[in-house]
């Protein structure tokens, strides 16, 4: 079975900076549970990012509007550590108040061996960065919670820090927040809902200095370019944070739609995974293989 998130907790930072130090674009897609998680591993991927809206559509049924909690994110977020042997990043949203907070919020999740934790400046409670109505707490409050963040982790912990003023001052407010952040310790930047391709142009010109994330949206306002058009202009990370659920979403609709309507699931089996795949991701044979070997003899 897989090594527990402790004795992985060392070495899933530094797993994250060797790829991070490599030439060319990671794709990143969400994890909501710790099955997306390994369905992502088998798919080929290489990191994995805990989705704080995938979390919060998923456990709670709610919109991405700053319901969870810290203790909900991360129990939830430890099931998708234990399951993948790739580098997680988790979103910590705000980091669940200020920068007292954030520097508990930080040591819990470096706790549970996280190799990243991404923060944003938004003002609590937070909405997804591609939802109208967004506000921005002071630069310098998030500057102190950058450090704050810098200052609880011990392992190498990487800081991605996000900026949602593109919506809220400017493109040009948005990139010098960025800069602050980047000064003030952050890893990674992540500047969230440029609308245009231009728009991802000067980020990146601006900001070259940096590994640089950008969250691909369908359907919200980034435009979903290709990975080698991103990769050109000299983003690091393409993260496609809801894919999955949304993808899980329209499965489950198709699936219970058919058996509503025939009232069996005779015929459906392009609609569901065979019992061999499911039993394969949820490591039956790994389970069985522990059970012989520490079976009580006859």
């Amino acid at each position: 079975m897989s090594s527990t998130p402790e004795a992985r907790a060392g070495s899933a930072p530094q797993q994250l900076r060797a790829l991070l130090a490599e030439p060319g674009l990671l794709l990143v897609p969400g994890a909501f549970d710790a099955l997306a998680a390994r369905l992502i591993e088998a798919a080929g991927f290489r990191v994995v990012y805990a989705t704080g809206a995938g979390i919060a559509n998923a456990y709670l049924g709610w919109a991405d509007v700053g319901l969870t909690t810290m203790t909900e994110v991360r129990d939830a977020v430890w099931h998708i550590v234990d399951a993948t042997s790739l580098p997680v990043i988790a979103d910590i949203d705000t980091g669940f108040g200020n920068a007292v907070n954030v520097a508990r919020a930080v040591r819990e999740f470096e706790r549970i061996g996280v190799a990243a934790v991404q923060l944003e400046d938004q003002v609590f409670p937070k909405r997804c960065g591609h939802f109208a109505g967004k506000a921005v707490i002071a630069q310098a409050e998030m500057v102190g919670k950058i450090r704050a963040a810098c200052d609880a982790r011990h392992n190498g912990l990487v800081l991605v820090a996000r900026t949602d003023a593109r919506a809220v001052e400017g493109l040009e407010a948005a990139i010098a927040r960025a800069r602050a952040y980047r000064e003030a310790g952050a890893d990674v930047l992540f500047v969230e809902a440029p609308r245009s391709r231009a728009e991802l142009e000067t980020i990146a010109a601006a900001l070259g200095d940096a590994p640089l994330l950008v969250n691909l949206v369908e359907g919200g306002q980034t435009p979903l370019l290709p990975a080698a058009e991103l990769a050109r202009m000299g983003y690091k990370l393409a993260l496609y944070a809801n894919t999955a659920l949304r993808a899980a979403a329209r499965g489950i609709q198709r699936a219970l739609a058919y058996l509503a309507a025939h009232g069996s699931t005779l015929g459906a089996d392009d609609l569901l995974i065979d019992w061999e795949t499911r039993q394969r991701l949820v490591r039956l044979p790994e389970i069985e293989a522990l059970e012989r070997r520490y079976a009580a003899p006859d």
